[in-house]
């Protein structure tokens, strides 16, 4: 009796606890469906659907430059999507697409059993397209432990409304335009165009494999990063399909041995498109760009068309060009430095950065020694590393990842259109994967004799004529805590005297400090605001050779001035702003002209003096080095201590200007020679205007001459070629060169040294050096 009552209890107690865990089960299935862990989508809803649309950027051809996304997605009809494509979604994903209600039981059965109870690890999954559809459009949240069963209940409640409301090959569609592959893409129309540049629906059959293989696991099978890995995760689909009868014997035997080509379309302006993304943000949260119901828009999500003047020619011959430059270069900075440069193990500069780094600060928060830190960050682990060559997966550690990214010059080039300030090019480093920081907006680098010019104008603006001659001769400032400027060509006769025309022409530091000492440093500042360059420039002599600080693109503002009479152009880059359906949202609307920064007069003598540099000056070697005829005018320049490489180029329809530069002001050339801008920047236009130069579509600007100047502008021009003997009898008449004097003084007693000064200029036809 005992025997039996216990058996009853039992199967009592049992019954209870299968009724109890049947419960929760109801109640925590009902929990989910009833919304208590964020609400499901209903039936409703799902009717309408509207995937989030990217929104895309467009250069000045129309042609597509980027996208801004929540997920990287273009949507395409089922009818675009290749057969092949289909049958190795299904062969290889969900086999039993056709016959199941959005949950394959028979696959799940067959994975609890083979998989949980056999422990096969070759039975397979049990997830279905419809299921995966589910998760892409509305993910995943995190609810602890529960995360996993919430969140494919979720799914599951999903995936069976998606059924009863959209036909299969409508959920097919909609899978495959949400799915997310390698590269973080999403949608096999921007997965087809970023590793085979190419449409969806002209994808090959090993093409279609590789994709659909990228799906079991989106960086194992990256085709770009691992080509090998990829290669054979597509021969496994192809068997997949061989296997199910999609394709025969022979036409898998043919596919295996084909392996496609990766044509990897990256991102033609990363630098610009950042950049674009900020101003759009800007122009939309204006209200009078709201949607019609008073709402803004959403750049990731409404699907905008934004127009821009960029192009994209253009752009892809600028890349190149820094490429290939910054490529030999690097080497032979490299090789410069030898086997103790500024980034080894063991350098101030390198301990200064390691300090810098975010990981650095987050141990440090953490009470960590010194020594804990670092032998924290120099635990190696698996790193993808830039390269100019190949980028290289290595086992580095932090602070080795560091010194590697050190080493790296980096570079600008932005090109504008002088006559309404369209930037055309737009190249803000090396690599935005591994370089975000735009050196066109975001730095502010000294800019060398790029300044000169703003000193030269300001001069000819305040009485100064190309003729006008200065002594060569260094002299020391005493009240410039005994300062003596240096020219770079050191092997100048101290005793000769050069004109202002031929003073610029060989970027001569003395004269230009001389001169601006003569004009006035407040009256060059004041030049260089009307060039519309804004920065906070301080009037010391230093200016003349170009300590200031200044952003990329103000320099190429200010040189806008020299080919569009006068006038500095405000550079834009955002044309107009469409909706998804073409209805116009913003219209750039070209601002008024400046004032004129200085007269015809000033413009015409300048430019011509800027086309002497290149046809026999410091960038000469665009003659007889590169060999071009086009009109050229331009300016080199070279910071001091070797740090900052620059070259302007004007042409009469695009302003040019480039930088190449260390990121870490520690860093600099390890010599002139390297480190001039004649050879670390110049030749990255030169590589570009070669480019353009044998592109028949680009003859509007290579073939482009400048305006004539007047009689007048060329008479001014024609200087003596040396006034060695007047400057002879001028130092025997009055002794030597006197140190300056006191700079404030010398400001004061302006406008009487002025009366001398003409005076000297009636007897000799020169000038007193002060």
């Amino acid at each position: 009796m005992k025997k039996k009552s216990f058996k009853k209890r039992l199967l009592k107690w049992s019954l209870r606890l299968l009724l109890l865990i049947f419960a929760i089960c109801i109640g925590f299935y009902f929990s989910v469906y009833l919304g208590f862990f964020g609400e499901i989508p209903s039936q409703s809803e799902l009717k309408n659907l509207s995937q989030l649309q990217a929104s895309q950027v467009f250069d000045k051809n129309e042609k597509l430059i980027g996208k801004f996304f929540i997920t990287d997605r273009e949507i395409i009809k089922f009818e675009e999507i290749p057969q092949d494509l289909i049958h190795a979604l299904l062969a290889t994903e969900d086999i039993r697409f056709y016959k199941h209600n959005g949950i394959d039981y028979q696959s799940l059965f067959r994975v609890f059993f083979k998989t949980i109870l056999l422990q096969k690890k070759s039975s397979g999954g049990g997830s279905t397209l419809t299921l995966q559809l589910a998760k892409n459009i509305y993910g995943r949240k995190n609810y602890n432990f529960l995360s996993i069963p919430i969140n494919k209940l979720r799914e599951s409640i999903v995936a069976q409304r998606l059924e009863k409301i959209y036909s299969k090959d409508e959920i097919l569609t909609l899978y495959l335009n949400t799915v997310p592959f390698s590269g973080d893409t999403y949608g096999i129309e921007s997965a087809s165009q970023k590793f085979f540049n190419q449409k969806a629906k002209d994808l090959s059959l090993s093409q279609a494999a590789v994709l659909i293989g990228t799906l079991k696991a989106n960086h194992t099978f990256n085709p770009r990063l691992f080509p090998d890995r990829s290669y054979a995760r597509k021969n496994v689909v192809l068997g997949q399909m061989l296997k199910y009868n999609f394709l025969s014997p022979e036409e898998a035997e043919v596919s295996f041995k084909i392996n496609p080509e990766i044509n990897y379309r990256s991102n033609p302006a990363p630098y610009f498109n950042e950049q674009i993304k900020r101003e759009v943000e800007r122009i939309l949260s204006e209200k009078e760009y709201h949607k019609p119901n008073g709402k803004p828009y959403k750049l990731k999500e409404d699907g905008l068309k934004i127009y821009t003047t960029l192009d994209a020619g253009l752009q892809q011959y600028a890349q190149e060009a820094m490429r290939e430059h910054l490529m030999k270069l690097q080497q032979q900075i490299e090789n410069a430095y030898g086997k103790n440069p500024p980034w080894h193990a063991e350098s101030e500069v390198v301990k200064k950065a390691v300090k810098k780094l975010p990981a650095y600060q987050e141990l440090k928060t953490k009470k960590m020694s010194e020594q804990a830190i670092w032998d924290s960050l120099s635990r190696p682990k698996k790193t993808e590393l830039f390269g100019w060559k190949d980028n290289q997966v290595k086992n580095v550690s932090t602070i080795d990842s560091l010194r590697h990214y050190l080493k790296f010059l980096n570079a600008g080039i932005v090109s504008v259109d002088p006559s309404s300030g369209a930037i055309v090019t737009y190249v803000g480093g090396i690599d935005y994967r591994y370089f975000q920081y735009d050196h066109i907006v975001q730095s502010k680098r000294q800019v060398g004799s790029t300044f000169k010019p703003f000193v030269y104008a300001a001069g000819l603006e305040n009485g100064l004529k190309p003729c006008d001659y200065f002594p060569v001769k260094e002299i020391t400032y005493t009240d410039q805590n005994n300062w003596t400027p240096k020219n770079v060509n050191r092997n100048i006769e101290q005793d000769l005297s050069f004109s202002v025309s031929e003073a610029l022409t060989q970027s001569l530091n003395t004269i230009s400090v001389k001169l601006l000492r003569e004009v006035g440093a407040q009256q060059v500042v004041d030049q260089v605001r009307k060039l519309g360059i804004s920065e906070n420039i301080q009037p010391f002599p230093s200016i003349a050779l170009g300590v200031s600080e200044i952003r990329m693109i103000d320099m190429a503002k200010a040189y806008t001035a020299f080919v569009n009479d006068g006038r500095p152009k405000t550079p834009y880059m955002i044309k107009r702003i469409e909706d998804q359906n073409g209805n116009l949202i913003f219209k750039y609307e070209e601002k008024p002209d400046l004032p004129q920064a200085f007269s015809d007069t000033t413009r015409q003598q300048m430019l011509e003096m800027l086309k002497n540099i290149v046809n026999q000056g410091t960038a000469q070697r665009l003659r007889n080095v590169y060999g071009f005829k086009n009109d050229l005018a331009g300016k080199t320049g070279t910071t001091q201590d070797n740090k900052d490489g620059w070259f302007v180029g004007l042409m009469p329809g695009l302003v040019t200007v480039v930088w190449v530069g260390n990121d870490d002001s520690q860093i600099r050339f390890p010599n002139t020679a390297l480190g001039q801008g004649a050879n670390s920047a110049l030749p990255i236009f030169a590589e570009m205007l070669k480019k353009m130069n044998v592109d028949s579509s680009y003859q509007f600007l290579t073939s482009a001459k400048f305006k004539i100047p007047s009689d007048e502008i060329l008479a001014s021009l024609d200087c003596p070629p040396s006034i060695e003997e007047k400057e002879g009898f001028f130092k025997r008449l009055f002794g030597k060169d006197k140190t300056e004097k006191d700079f404030q003084k010398k400001s004061k007693e302006k406008k009487s040294k002025k009366n001398k000064k003409g005076f000297f200029k009636r007897l000799f036809g020169g000038k007193k050096e002060k």
